[in-house]
């Protein structure tokens, strides 16, 4: 059972795809499609971080594979990132920041979207989580958007729907440090501490789950009164 308590913690929501999972699989490696525990996947690396400096947070996460910003697929439902969002900000309220890691199936093969449509999606995220129905007098929460790491060539079973992927996704990082500044959020390029799977070039391996969760931590940490 999951319990969320609702009371003077520092919550924060985060919503991802699956680079919750260290999930890529090559047919010769049949456990890594499993879920890496929570410590040792990077919403955890940053709560256990903060809470080793004395913050008292608790990191909510929502993520869902395949999820893309504002958009279907047209294979498997509920992949939209913008439906239910404001739902889920209601549901979880109060929270002091939301987190957005998302971009990377945008560019699967079933679209043709560019760096830019892809950032103008998360732009309909952050209005969508301004404008949730949230109770009376509590605190809009603020927001960060975080490039995941660039894209490589993909490798092993997803191969297909990434074919092109890297290409049509060249730019993303400077098109969400676009958005960020235009709509006054956070932002964090994740590709400045690691690159994307070694082995499928989409996901995170372990190791990079735990240096995007350090330095996660440390751009929360420069958030004024956080």
């Amino acid at each position: 059972m999951k319990v969320l308590l609702l009371n003077n913690n520092a919550h924060q929501y985060h919503g991802t795809d699956s680079n919750l999972f260290r999930q890529p699989d090559l047919g010769n490696h049949s456990n890594t499609r499993q879920r890496l525990p929570f410590a040792k996947r990077w919403p955890g690396v940053v709560e256990t971080s903060l809470k080793a400096g004395g913050r008292n947070v608790r990191i909510i996460e929502n993520c869902l594979n395949g999820r893309r910003t504002a958009w279907g697929d047209p294979f498997k439902p509920g992949r939209d990132g913008s439906q239910g969002l404001a739902q889920v900000i209601e549901m979880h309220s109060p929270l002091r920041l939301v987190m957005l890691m998302l971009g990377t199936n945008d560019f699967q093969c079933t679209h043709d979207n560019s760096a830019w449509l892809s950032a103008q999606g998360v732009t309909t995220l952050i209005q969508i989580i301004r404008q949730a129905p949230i109770e009376p007098g509590m605190p809009v929460p603020e927001i960060l958007v975080i490039a995941p790491p660039k894209l490589i060539e993909p490798k092993g079973s997803i191969a297909p729907k990434f074919n092109g992927a890297a290409q049509r996704s060249a730019g993303l990082a400077a098109e969400l440090a676009k958005v960020a500044q235009e709509q006054a959020t956070h932002f964090f390029d994740a590709a400045t501490v690691t690159e994307a799977s070694r082995i499928d070039g989409i996901h995170l391996d372990e190791d990079q789950h735990q240096r995007v969760g350090a330095a996660v931590a440390r751009v929360i940490l420069s958030i004024t009164g956080f």
